[in-house]
């Protein structure tokens, strides 16, 4: 067929820049779209047409062809029925000559589309070089749909052989779409904020020089009061002042000059109440192990012979954090949603199990949103009782959206492609699921700004099941507290962290990156932040600093995705302090599919499972 393909081409006056190449993409085409030559070179010459190209076929426009090709064959398809709404794997099974199977699920009514939706499948055609649809996509015509190795298990926390599995019924005919047995999640998941959020619509960018300098005397002595507050140490002093014996002070890492952080240049500077806010030299020779980056705060223990230089002998970056967390003051609490109560429920043990994705949700090559589709298919087999969904969802940094060339707000994707998809899957799924959404910098529909206040979603448009919560943000879900922080903290304390260990040492560097999260009390520590990174000082006082040691961590990030226990030391209490830290990965990846969490908590996280899958 290379042949006629080729003569169909040549005789309606078209040459090949790189023939072999171009005819073997042509053949494909043919081949899956069941199209002859003729019909091929048809959609060309449109394409050629509409384009102003010259008649030099390029191999570089075959891509861009296919998404025509593509968009033909879903026209095709959706005239033959004209009265009726198309889901897309309805569409494919009519192209993979399954219509007899799929005409009962095309005559089937639908009585629960909103407006929203309907406005989802009649703006498919209305992107130049993109589309947008409302279910799962054709599988077979991207590179996500026709991946490999589907929700497989990359690696796991406290595998069990009880672990939950995939209850279906067997369909060797069509083993892509399974029937999938309900089994509803077997109690409501009560959750609650623990702190206080920014509201949508707060005002940023109104920081002040005044802001910075009360956030950051308000670190040092905050660490300064926890540290005598366990007993265990003497009131910091000044360590710029010269004394022969051993002295106990805290400040905060610095570097002496711009650029990143280096062993011997490095600086501590203490409060304006123990020292005028005066930096010193830290002289680290004597320490076999460290790891310190900027604008950790820290407990110094040392000597300053001469005034100049602070000798450390030993650092503190841990103190373990009071009992006095939002919890014990329901006044502080805000319930998710008005038919929530304010109360958990009567159980004996914590116990919580979530999926966990962060975004973007559709590949680099399209606007489909095909992971985000797969990844709701999977939870609807999986019941999970929350569903935690991480932005950025209409990513700033996609292609598409970089070249303006989509005919839609970002609000309106967001809301057609996100909240839509999002109440198909709370109403499939009934009142027992919940769903949170947390706002990213990325995302080209929300402020951006950090912290980052909740998404404004209207109770009145979408369902009560769905709900935002500020970025960084905390809550309890069952009891469980779940922080979260969408800024990709760990990739940037990688670039500034410098760190000494021991000989034959542990090196587990993503843990000790999370570690210093929870040693921080913050969900930034670093400081001056990253220059992609708007921090607004005005807001982030309150915002960025948690009190209380979360059950679970979320922080997603471009680094390796891990599932890890973190352990911290002992409480106020004498009790092992654990977490477990989850870096989930991005659910798209490139034109591939990437990685998301599944986590089932109880009790404590040693007894807790947790993976983390490919998509």
């Amino acid at each position: 067929m290379d042949e006629e393909i080729k003569s169909e081409f040549t005789n309606n006056g078209f040459t090949f820049d790189d023939e072999e190449d171009i005819l073997q993409k042509c053949l494909t085409y043919c081949i899956q779209y069941k199209l002859s030559a003729s019909e091929l070179v048809s959609s060309w010459e449109v394409y050629h047409l509409n384009r102003g190209l010259d008649n030099t076929v390029q191999s570089s426009h075959m891509g861009a062809f296919l998404e025509q090709l593509q968009s033909e064959q879903m026209d095709k398809v959706r005239g033959k029925e004209s009265g009726l709404h198309l889901y897309s794997n309805d569409i494919a099974m009519i192209l993979h000559g399954n219509y007899e199977e799929a005409e009962g699920i095309l005559d089937t009514p639908t009585q629960k589309r909103t407006l929203a939706q309907e406005k989802s499948s009649d703006s498919a055609q209305k992107t130049n070089g993109s589309k947008f649809t409302s279910e799962k996509t054709l599988e077979s015509i991207t590179p996500f749909g026709s991946r490999k190795n589907k929700f497989i298990v990359q690696s796991t926390l406290n595998e069990h052989p009880s672990m939950q599995t995939i209850k279906v019924e067997e369909n060797h005919e069509n083993s892509e779409d399974e029937i999938i047995k309900r089994i509803q999640p077997s109690q409501e998941c009560s959750l609650l904020i623990n702190r206080s959020q920014l509201e949508p619509g707060c005002r940023f960018m109104y920081d002040r020089i005044e802001d910075k300098f009360n956030f950051l005397e308000n670190c040092i002595k905050n660490r300064a009061a926890a540290y005598v507050s366990t007993g265990r140490y003497e009131e910091p002093v000044d360590p710029s002042v010269a004394s022969q014996k051993s002295i106990f002070a805290v400040g905060m890492i610095c570097c002496e000059e711009e650029g990143r952080l280096k062993e011997k240049p490095v600086l501590l500077q203490s409060s304006v109440e123990h020292s005028g806010g005066q930096r010193v030299r830290l002289d680290l020779q004597k320490l076999k192990q460290f790891s310190i980056f900027p604008g950790q705060a820290v407990g110094v223990e040392g000597h300053n012979p001469s005034g100049h230089c602070l000798i450390a002998s030993n650092i503190i970056d841990y103190v373990s954090l009071s009992d006095t967390t939002s919890e014990q003051n329901p006044s502080k609490r805000r319930a998710l949603g008005h038919n929530l109560p304010l109360t958990y429920p009567s159980q004996d043990t914590q116990q919580v199990s979530l999926i966990v994705a962060a975004g973007p949700f559709t590949t680099s090559d399209n606007l489909l949103f095909e992971p985000l589709t797969d990844l709701l298919a999977y939870a609807r087999r999986k019941q999970p009782q929350l569903l935690v969904l991480l932005g950025p969802f209409i990513d700033s940094d996609h292609p598409e959206l970089r070249k303006g060339t989509v005919n839609q707000t970002f609000e309106e994707m967001f809301r057609l492609e996100i909240l839509g998809k999002l109440q198909d899957y709370v109403e499939y799924m009934g009142s027992a699921a919940q769903v949170i959404l947390m706002p990213s910098i990325r995302d080209a529909n929300h402020d951006f700004v950090f912290p980052q206040p909740a998404f404004d979603i209207h109770p009145t448009d979408f369902s009560h099941q769905i709900h935002s919560v500020s970025n960084p943000g905390m809550f309890s879900a069952n009891q469980v507290k779940v922080g979260c922080c969408t800024v990709d903290i760990l990739k940037h304390l990688s670039a500034e962290e410098i760190c000494r260990n021991p000989q034959g040492g542990s090196k587990q560097r993503l843990t000790n990156l999370a570690k210093h999260i929870l040693n921080q009390h913050s969900f930034y520590p670093l400081y001056p932040p990253a220059e992609e990174v708007p921090l607004d000082f005005s807001l982030a006082d309150k915002a960025i600093h948690f009190s209380s040691i979360p059950d679970i961590l979320i922080l997603p990030s471009d680094l390796a995705h891990f599932v890890k226990v973190v352990s911290l030391g002992e409480g106020n209490e004498g009790e092992e302090m654990t977490c477990i830290c989850v870096n989930p990965g991005r659910l798209a990846r490139g034109e591939g599919g990437g990685f998301f969490a599944e986590i089932n908590y109880t009790a404590n996280p040693d007894s807790s499972i947790a993976s983390v899958i490919r998509i």
